[in-house]
């Protein structure tokens, strides 16, 4: 066989090979991903590099943090909630097991409600673990993310995807479709009804100040959705926020009525190679290795403040993560922020004071 009909003959059996490959061992039905918001960007400022680090060392991925009784608490990779006391040691407080335990928000009656991935929306307080929800409308809750509990005791809470778990993340995000869920646990009945359906990747749920309205972040739509709780409006979804500069994680109100919302960047050269084309993502959803090599390109962490009209008021940054990467929570508490992590041993804390004197120095510098 001549040279040229050889090489042609062996790039083909390795196209049908791959294609063969990939038509037997591709786990997701990718839609186009949507284009990344090209609106006005803001200038770097690294902002976040000031931060501190505490419990460095001891928590595996502080997903969540949250504030309850003057106690600092987070869920971690290895099934336990921790908590930092006022004194700033730091306890094992509740063992609840497994690899998935994301978010945490403190209920009226002193116990705290966690989203277990893979099991549900949980209750856990000093004596016992129980599962609330991990069903709705008879189907399972595959990946319970992020909750908040109204005053008058609902808890709503959402389901990422309905067809990938927290193992598989990414496939969710690389897969592009709206299988994402606001739910709404209902006490008085024991059970969970959807309240939004059609999410691009359900992930933080926030009340406003007066709980007229409660938003659930869609990370994979760059976007918050809000949905009207009480007056003309009641049951109706609108926009909140839109081409945020990234992936809105978890939400949390601030206390003057804003709101405060990790962004996970999830961009770099090879990911926005990745996700331009479907066929990108179906080869290299097929390969384990691939996508785990092409996930760990992302890098950089941010957070936004954003008025209670969904006005963005700042954004805060460590631009290439050189401090901390892939900010998944943010709790404004007694001045400082509190940063939680899948990628980090610690939860960042870091002075708002120190933040608006360093925006004003920058802009008088600017003027």
């Amino acid at each position: 066989m001549a040279p040229g009909l050889f090489g042609a003959a062996a790039a083909l059996a390795v196209a049908v090979s791959l294609a063969v490959h990939v038509a037997l061992n591709c786990p997701i039905d990718p839609a186009p991903s949507p284009p990344f918001p090209a609106g006005p960007r803001h200038t770097p400022n690294n902002l976040l590099q000031g931060l501190e680090k505490l419990g460095a060392g001891r928590l595996s991925g502080p997903e969540d943090v949250q504030v309850h009784g003057g106690a600092v608490y987070t869920a971690t990779r290895d099934g336990w909630l921790q908590r930092m006391l006022p004194d700033g040691s730091w306890e094992n407080w509740r063992f609840v097991g497994g690899t998935g335990l994301l978010g945490i928000a403190p209920s009226a009656d002193g116990s705290m409600l966690v989203c277990d991935a893979d099991k549900g929306l949980l209750r856990v307080d000093e004596e016992r673990v129980t599962i609330l929800a991990s069903t709705v409308d008879g189907s399972p809750i595959r990946f319970a993310d992020a909750a908040i509990e109204a005053s008058d005791g609902t808890v709503y809470f959402s389901d990422a995807s309905t067809r990938f778990g927290f193992d598989l993340w990414f496939l969710a995000y690389l897969e592009s479709r709206p299988t994402g869920r606001l739910l709404a646990y209902h006490p008085s009945t024991g059970k969970a009804t959807v309240a939004l359906d059609n999410l691009a990747f359900a992930n933080g749920v926030a009340l406003s100040h007066d709980q007229a309205f409660v938003i659930v972040c869609e990370s994979g739509g760059y976007r918050c959705t809000k949905l009207w709780l009480k007056g003309d409006k009641a049951g109706q979804p609108e926009t909140f926020v839109e081409n945020l500069p990234g992936s809105p994680d978890n939400i949390r109100l601030a206390t003057d009525g804003s709101f405060w919302i990790a962004l996970i960047q999830l961009r770099s050269p090879w990911l926005d190679l990745v996700t331009r084309w479907t066929w990108t993502k179906r080869v290299v959803a097929s390969f384990p290795v691939l996508l785990h090599a092409i996930k760990a390109t992302a890098k950089g962490a941010m957070v936004a403040h954003v008025s209670e009209d969904g006005e963005i008021l700042r954004v805060l940054d460590d631009t290439e993560g050189k401090v901390i990467n892939f900010i998944t929570s943010v709790t404004e508490f007694d001045g400082h922020l509190l940063l939680g992590s899948l990628w980090a041993d610690f939860v960042g804390k870091l002075p708002l004071a120190k933040v608006t004197q360093a925006q004003q120095q920058a802009a008088a510098a600017s003027s």
